[in-house]
């Protein structure tokens, strides 16, 4: 399956591959060469693009309490409430829900080029998504990266997601934070790899307490 919005990407690098081709074999000499290599380059392009842009289906692991990663990627950073998810080029860059519930604000600001890694990614592109969910407010923050600043929204205010499903896409490499509600717990740390709608990230604490009392 492929990400909802992609289409004119792929449409495009597959008609000028088309169109390439085709001029290669009625051209000759130096021209037959260089159409020949644009037309290498478009392929390749287009199979980028196929990768890039897949979209798999995905379980939810774990409870409906229990909070699952909005993004595919690596923790990059932690404290208490917070953490941030970066998606290198080879993840799958369509975002999902951790929680159900009712999205109340969805705040889009332009930006710069800084890499999504870097600290200073601040002043970057981004979308501030808020989930009012049965156990309080979720907040998401679609951070774009250095290359195309391009942060696509399947919903809007108001909108019910479930959790697990698909909220938005950040066009290549690019960061989401999450800042979850004062009742939940994360359960990831720095380093560790995560798969959005499928890894579960943070939990209730009555829950990881209760846990912790049954191991004991």
């Amino acid at each position: 399956m492929l990400a909802k919005g992609s289409l004119s990407w792929i449409g495009t690098t597959m008609l000028f591959t088309a169109v390439t081709r085709y001029f290669s074999f009625i051209s000759s000499g130096f021209i037959k060469v260089l159409i020949s290599g644009l037309s290498i380059i478009a392929l390749l392009l287009t199979l980028f693009f196929l990768v890039f842009f897949r979209d798999p289906e995905r379980k939810p692991a774990g409870d409906e309490d229990d909070a699952v990663s909005p993004a595919d990627g690596r923790v990059i950073s932690k404290n208490e409430r917070t953490i941030g998810i970066f998606m290198n080029i080879h993840n799958v860059h369509v975002n999902r829900a951790p929680l159900s519930g009712t999205v109340i604000e969805i705040d889009y600001k332009p930006g710069g080029y800084i890499p999504a890694s870097n600290k200073d990614s601040d002043v970057n592109e981004r979308n501030h998504v808020k989930i009012k969910t049965d156990n309080g407010n979720i907040e998401l923050i679609q951070i774009a990266g250095v290359l195309i600043r391009r942060i696509v929204s399947y919903i809007s205010e108001g909108s019910q997601v479930k959790r697990g499903e698909r909220i938005g896409m950040i066009r290549f490499g690019s960061r989401v934070d999450v800042i979850i509600p004062e009742v939940y717990t994360y359960t990831v740390n720095v380093g560790d790899k995560v798969k959005a709608g499928e890894s579960i990230i943070a939990r209730k604490k009555e829950k990881m307490r209760g846990e912790q009392w049954v191991r004991t």
